[in-house]
């Protein structure tokens, strides 16, 4: 039946593609979030994050990016890093209602971080850096709702809050979840509680290398998966194709 494998041929091939297709798309978009990285800090604390922007347009580059910082649970201190190529200014807001922390009374805080100037062209990511605190102690997150311009004039909010249900919305916005700060016997007992600032400043450089490294390693695994789990589709129609011919 000679007449027939063209046919069966034909039907492997696509079903090898559409299943490429589906696995890759299904794996990809979860690498094109905004993010804040690390994502979680002590509450009560200082903390240094990075918001993490990816560019996920092939024909536009990311050249505006801003960061909404909470006004129900305001910072009192924020500071950026310099990121070279790109301009930062950080908007500075008078509270619509004054916030009491054991801090003292917040009436003013820095609601909007804006970078722009600079260009993340396509498969590339940026991250732009800000030490935050005191970290608030009544409640567990903090949301970053992001917007990112594109090159094009397109502009994608990032803004979505977690589901109910613990689905990923659509455009979820960078969230920072809090965890209570470790007991102070724990702190004593720990050795990098008592290492010296320049030891505890190699320990955060390292921290931080290893978070690039991971999130690198993550978006690696995912699509070395995704192509792993075609080609098994692909392997397995070609041995039933295989049996099928030698039956015939």
């Amino acid at each position: 039946m000679p007449h027939r494998r063209p046919a069966v041929l034909r039907r492997a091939a696509a079903l090898a593609a559409a299943t490429t297709a589906l696995t890759i798309g299904l794996a990809l978009p979860a690498l094109a979030h905004v993010t804040v990285n690390p994502n979680s800090a002590e509450q009560g604390g200082f903390t240094k994050v990075a918001f993490r922007v990816p560019n996920e347009r092939d024909d536009a580059a990311t050249t505006k990016v801003e960061v909404h910082l909470p006004t129900d649970h305001p910072l009192p201190f924020v500071s950026v890093r310099p990121v070279g190529g790109w301009k930062v200014e950080v908007h500075e807001s008078k509270l619509d209602k004054p916030v009491t922390t054991e801090h003292g009374e917040i009436t003013e805080a820095v609601t909007k971080i804006t970078w722009s100037g600079g260009k993340i062209e396509a498969g590339q990511f940026q991250e732009f850096e800000v030490s935050m605190g005191f970290m608030p102690k009544d409640t567990d997150r903090l949301m970053f709702p992001a917007i990112q311009t594109y090159s094009s004039g397109e502009v994608v909010e990032w803004d979505d809050a977690p589901n109910a249900d613990g689905s990923e919305p659509e455009r979820p916005a960078p969230v920072l979840k809090l965890v209570p700060a470790a007991a102070e016997g724990e702190a004593a007992a720990s050795p990098s509680a008592a290492a010296s600032p320049s030891v505890a400043a190699a320990s955060d450089v390292s921290a931080s290398a290893r978070s690039s490294e991971t999130g690198g390693s993550d978006s690696t695994a995912r699509i070395l998966a995704a192509i792993g789990i075609a080609a098994g589709v692909i392997g397995t129609v070609i041995g039933l194709f295989g049996l099928r011919r030698s039956r015939t």
